[in-house]
């Protein structure tokens, strides 16, 4: 008798552990997780760190979207995919909007997804894309003005026909973003023929304080200078310095004309002690 309770209790003991583990099994699906030899980690709705290409099928429709998403030893990512917005949030003229999207347990480390691959998300459009921008997330832009179709072109942070290279005020601001000029920056003085400029710039280095007040800390700058060749990309930043004249560019661009840079002063670590209400700002 007492033997056949004890294998009765055996055998017990092995059911609850067989249920138990059924229980578990169920209960990680339900709760839609990823198996860790730490636990399970959560799947979770993401977007892209980065969306790298586009590209138009034949059709003018079919778009084929490059983006990077995580990558590891398990499974990162399922039910990637490119949505058109436009019927749901609205259409703006001139532009089509869609969403890239995918699913990822990558924001706990455990899931062990802590690379990244390119995978290719695909839809077809209602309609051609025509002349309008592709906008995905709502922050990367493609066109196909200038495009080598199939492939769209990717658009800057001036937008995708930023302003042409010249002595203009737009064509300064882009000059300050090719550098990554520091927010706030005031341009003190322009040198510039249309091929070549010149720009020097100042920011403030103070708290913030009101134009008007006597605190020298509030007006205290620090300057820079650089120096610019045309292309057809914008203004490309050639050189740096703060000595006088030519000496900085000419050791990297001999062609930069004299013109241009023999009159500059030597420029002193902080331009201007006291605002000038010549200087432009950048916003």
């Amino acid at each position: 008798m007492r033997s056949g309770r004890g294998i009765a209790a055996v055998l017990c003991a092995l059911a609850v552990l067989l249920l138990g583990a059924c229980g578990t099994q169920v209960a990680g699906r339900g709760a839609d997780v990823s198996a860790t030899a730490t636990g399970p980690v959560p799947w979770t709705l993401a977007e892209p760190s980065r969306v790298t290409a586009a590209r138009l099928g034949a059709d003018r429709r079919t778009v084929s979207i490059d983006a990077d998403v995580p990558s590891g030893e398990r499974p990162c990512v399922r039910d990637f995919k490119a949505r058109d917005t436009d019927a749901e949030y609205g259409s703006v003229p001139g532009t089509v909007h869609v969403q890239v999207t995918f699913e990822s347990p990558s924001g706990d480390r455990r899931s062990g997804c802590t690379k990244e691959r390119t995978a290719t998300a695909r839809l077809r459009l209602p309609e051609p894309l025509g002349t309008r921008q592709l906008v995905i997330d709502d922050h990367t832009v493609f066109t196909t003005d200038g495009a080598e179709l199939p492939a769209l072109r990717l658009c800057g942070e001036l937008g995708c026909t930023p302003p042409a290279t010249g002595c203009t005020p737009d064509s300064y601001e882009q000059a300050l973003k090719a550098i990554d000029a520091p927010e706030h920056t005031y341009r003190d003085a322009e040198h510039c023929d249309g091929k070549w400029l010149v720009l020097d710039f100042s920011w403030r280095t103070g708290p913030a304080c009101g134009d008007d007040t006597a605190d020298p800390a509030c007006t205290s700058r620090l300057g820079d200078r650089w120096f610019f060749r045309a292309e057809k990309s914008g203004w490309k930043p050639i050189a740096r310095g703060s000595a006088e004249g030519c000496t900085d560019v000419h050791r990297v661009e001999p062609a930069f004309p004299t013109t241009l840079c023999g009159p500059l002063p030597a420029l002193a670590p902080s331009l201007h002690p006291t605002y000038s209400p010549t200087a432009t700002a950048t916003p």
